[in-house]
């Protein structure tokens, strides 16, 4: 018995809980002051789609905001957004030194001071209100996975498009046609509120959390990136179709294309359910990984 332990112990990976925080700290300022490649040339394929000219001036002054962002060092939006993190951590991973969770913290702690980003994050939400100074506590997610590597992904959620978060708990019977109206209807209503063009995080199944957080998780997809089914496939394409003939476009100024994309994933869900959740995602779609 003690021989397996010895070997289980040797066959684990060790990962220093600095380590996490320093790549924390890195990946929250870089998500800051870079936009994704998939994102930027989302931008761009939108400007030439846009036949209105006011939203072609606005995609024009995001393309330019994001130069100088990147070049200066300086972040995309003025706010730097609630820290939020996912974790897969690998079953053979041992974080050592310190607690994973506190070195994520400290890691939000570090970059947001660091990197100059807007502190956003209260405390008592629904009374004082008083700001926590480092953008702590992060919002984590973690999945526990095979094999021995820590991926970090983080991601800079602004309140704009959070606060158009919706969710329904349709009848079974509503069916495709009932979730791509309600989709369709929660991009209308959230309107310019939103900084469109959006990214479209759709989460279908499970229950109520579960749909939520497939469709925060949606949004990290690579901007237009397929779903490997192609039913889910061709919900997205029929999502964003009526959501760009919306004519809500750049900024609410009116235009051809309203969202860059539609992300959703799909959970098997009670007999008796069929939740939809939608979390949509600015044009400044911030997120930055890594694998340790």
């Amino acid at each position: 018995m003690l021989q397996r332990q010895r070997q289980t112990k040797l066959a684990m990976r060790e990962i220093a809980a600095s380590k996490v925080s320093e790549i924390v700290s890195s990946l929250f300022q870089e998500a800051c002051y870079h936009l994704p490649e998939d994102v930027l040339t989302a931008l761009k394929q939108a400007k030439e789609k846009e036949k209105s000219p006011v939203a072609r001036d606005a995609l024009d002054k995001m393309l330019e905001n994001v130069e100088i962002s990147s070049k200066e060092q300086i972040p995309l939006c003025q706010d730097t957004g609630a820290a939020v993190v996912f974790l897969e951590l690998g079953q053979e991973v041992h974080i050592f030194g310190g607690d994973l969770y506190a070195a994520v913290n400290e890691g939000v702690r570090q970059g947001y001071n660091q990197g100059y980003l807007r502190k956003s994050i209260v405390s008592q939400p629904f009374s004082a209100r008083v700001n926590t100074k480092d953008n702590t506590p992060t919002i984590i997610y973690t999945d526990i996975v095979p094999g021995d590597k820590l991926k970090i992904a983080a991601m800079p959620k602004g309140a704009g498009a959070e606060n158009m978060t919706k969710l329904a708990m349709l009848s079974p019977t509503s069916g495709r046609l009932g979730v791509i109206d309600f989709v369709v209807n929660a991009v209308d209503e959230a309107g310019s509120n939103s900084c469109p063009p959006v990214i479209v995080g759709v989460g279908i199944g499970g229950t109520v959390e579960k749909a939520m957080m497939l469709a925060k998780r949606a949004l990290l997809r690579k901007v237009g990136e397929p779903h490997p089914d192609s039913e889910v496939t061709e919900l997205e394409e029929e999502i964003l179709r009526q959501v760009n003939n919306l004519g809500i476009g750049a900024m609410g100024y009116g235009g051809t294309v309203t969202a860059l994309a539609v992300h959703a994933e799909v959970f098997p869900c009670h007999i008796a359910s069929l939740p939809v959740a939608v979390n949509l995602q600015c044009w400044c779609a911030r997120h930055e990984e890594a694998i340790l």
